[in-house]
């Protein structure tokens, strides 16, 4: 692990000294010049120009951001029985479990576990136990709150345990009082007191009489940030708020449209109490609880301080199922009505009532609704006009909202989109190349919103190469925000335990305990932390070829962001044009590695992680040397 460092760098003392980083001092060409005009007014920055996008890969959502810890707590059964839920027979306890299809305590949720106990006493209990999502966390001096729903025929109480998986030691137990043959939600709470922090545990649940037990909607809450019920995970949180965000886009991209078109995101299935949510097929490859609804979501964004970028089903799933344009659409746009009326609507309206009796009254922010995703993917060509169909009824309805397509569309009068989605999952190489995509890209017509992008190479999280591709990149969008409005890492998230992965190189790595950020996440906290609002003119001369630079600025500082990818030292000679003759003092975050393949991991998450740093000078010329595979902000004060 690289120590952390503060340096304080005296550049006339060696042009070949870096925040943190000294290269030996050799003789060099003439340093590449980097000209800002600090006192000028260029293009704006784009204010929303970083976000997030999520969608349920990875077990991003259940394993992962969702706080709840019980793995399928709601009992579903597939050819091998009621997964992750094992049978338990202390001392001379008989009993057995199956799934039983004709009782549950709803609609949503119409069958359930039912644990037959022919023989159990004290010592010699029956029940089930359930190991979490790749393991249950324990932490010290904690408290855990579960809940279940049953019903029983005098079974008796369920002694609720937390049991390590190594020593077999208890770290917290209580009993539960469970009475009658009536569907029941029972609640209660789990107190570990001086324990080792670990992910090797389990839940077990037991009785110690016989008789029947019925469960169903299971379920175990670690503290969960802003201590929200049915809330998210503390550490992946505070990672999220550390980039800066201004947006998140949700519910995701192939997450919105589901395989086939019974497994489309329907927002009304993922509100109100999780008795009431019955879950549905997510895409790659596992089901999804939707624990984590449309409500969590949108109190996920309030969490951040940050606004969602609504996306609502546009017709086609991903097997090529489309509901066609005209009365087939027609359900699908009132739905996408219904949801834009949820997440902004008072409570005079239906749905704004139904937030508010769900436990939000007050509306949330919106600005943009995309509608679909990856819709370039449809070969009918029929997403001209279902884009339409939805546009001309939401602006009818919300006319304040900027509408974004997920692929061009023929124009219609009225359904013109304000906002265009691209893609981009490159290599290294590649995203080197396109830095300059859209340099000369017309500025008439709608704006672009990059709605997922990434350099990918590492797994499952990216390594240097991809840091260095990603902040290039980011110098391009910047450079060009005058364009692109919108920007939004994907995928963000990624349970690193093996068999929980469809898609590498993801943003944030995590297991049941532990988080950490990528190469690639620290360079976007470094972006999103100064971001600015103008870019002041500037021109670059004399550079290496994998040399990137972006300055902004705002009213108190400049901005100038510095990229090497190339395998040589860069010197850089700053013009600050208009800064003034006095002393000054820039604040430096830099971060290097000694390869493209130099990466992070959940065993050791920070050998590669940014340093702060001084750069002193006097006057508006400031030398620096960024070391080879290096990433630099510079916040310079203008006042």
């Amino acid at each position: 692990m690289m120590p952390r460092l503060t340096a304080m760098v005296r550049v006339a003392a060696c042009a070949c000294a870096a925040a943190a980083f000294v290269l030996p001092c050799v003789a060099q060409t003439a340093p590449a010049t980097l000209t800002i005009d600090t006192q000028g007014s260029g293009k704006p920055v784009s204010p929303m120009l970083y976000g997030l996008m999520t969608e349920e890969i990875n077990h991003s959502y259940d394993g992962g951001l969702y706080a709840q810890l019980l793995s399928n707590h709601t009992f579903r059964n597939n050819w091998d029985g009621v997964e992750s839920w094992d049978l338990i027979r202390n001392g001379d306890a008989a009993a057995s479990v199956k799934l039983d299809k004709e009782t549950g305590p709803s609609a949503a949720l119409p069958t359930s576990l039912k644990l037959t106990v022919e023989a159990a006493s004290k010592g010699s209990e029956a029940g089930v136990s359930n190991a979490g999502y790749w393991g249950i966390p324990v932490r010290r001096r904690t408290t855990y709150r579960g809940s279940f729903y049953a019903k029983s025929d005098g079974v008796g109480p369920v002694t609720a345990k937390l049991i390590s998986d190594d020593t077999g030691a208890v770290l917290a137990e209580t009993t539960v009082p469970v009475e009658g043959n009536a569907w029941k939600e029972y609640k209660y709470a789990l107190k570990v007191g001086a324990a080792t922090e670990s992910a090797k545990n389990h839940l077990q649940l037991t009785v110690a009489k016989p008789g029947s037990l019925w469960l169903q909607l299971a379920t175990l809450f670690p503290p969960t940030y802003n201590n929200r019920p049915n809330g998210l995970r503390i550490d992946l949180m505070e990672k999220m708020t550390a980039m800066h965000p201004h947006f998140v886009r949700l519910p995701g991209g192939n997450y919105l449209e589901g395989d086939t078109m019974k497994d489309w995101y329907n927002f009304k299935e993922t509100i109100g109490p999780l008795v009431d949510r019955p879950g549905h097929q997510a895409p790659w490859t596992y089901w999804s609880t939707d624990g984590l609804g449309l409500l969590e979501f949108l109190e996920w964004t309030e969490d951040l301080h940050v606004e969602p970028v609504l996306a609502v089903y546009a017709g086609y799933a991903l097997r090529h199922q489309i509901a066609k344009p005209g009365k087939d659409l027609e359900p699908y746009v009132q739905a996408a009505l219904d949801e834009v009326e949820y997440t902004t609507g008072d409570v005079s309206t239906k749905w704004g009532a139904q937030r508010a009796k769900d436990g939000h009254p007050a509306p949330f922010p919106l600005h943009y609704i995309e509608i679909g995703n990856e819709d370039w993917f449809d070969t009918t060509g029929s997403y001209d006009a279902r884009f339409a169909q939805f546009a001309l009824a939401l602006r009818k309805k919300y006319p304040q909202y900027k509408l974004i397509a997920t692929a061009p569309v023929k124009e219609n009068e009225g359904a013109e989109p304000d906002v265009i989605d691209d893609h981009y999952y490159k290599s290294p190489s590649d995203m080197f190349n396109l830095v300059g995509h859209y340099d000369n890209a017309p500025r008439t017509g709608p704006k672009v919103f990059v709605g997922e992008w990434a350099t990918r190479s590492g797994s499952p999280t990216p390594n240097f190469g991809d840091a260095l591709g990603d902040a290039a990149w980011m110098t391009s969008m910047e450079h060009n925000s005058d364009l692109i409005v919108m920007a939004s890492y994907a995928p963000l998230l990624v349970n690193v335990n093996p068999g929980a992965m469809q898609w590498p190189t993801d943003l944030i790595g995590y297991d049941a305990l532990k988080s950490y950020g990528s190469p690639s996440y620290y360079a976007q906290v470094m972006f999103g932390s100064h971001i600015g609002t103008s870019q002041p003119p500037s021109k670059i001369e004399g550079a290496h070829e994998r040399f990137y630079y972006s300055v902004t600025k705002d009213d108190k500082n400049l901005y100038v962001k510095l990229v090497n990818a190339s395998s040589a030292p860069e010197a850089l000679a700053l013009d600050l044009k208009g800064l003034g003759t006095g002393a000054h003092v820039a604040k430096t975050t830099t971060m290097h590695a000694a390869s493209f393949e130099a990466t992070n991991s959940i065993t050791d998450p920070e050998r590669i992680h940014p340093m702060n740093g001084e750069a002193r000078f006097t006057g508006a010329k400031l030398e620096r040397t960024l070391a080879p595979y290096t990433i630099e902000v510079m916040e310079i004060p203008l006042q």
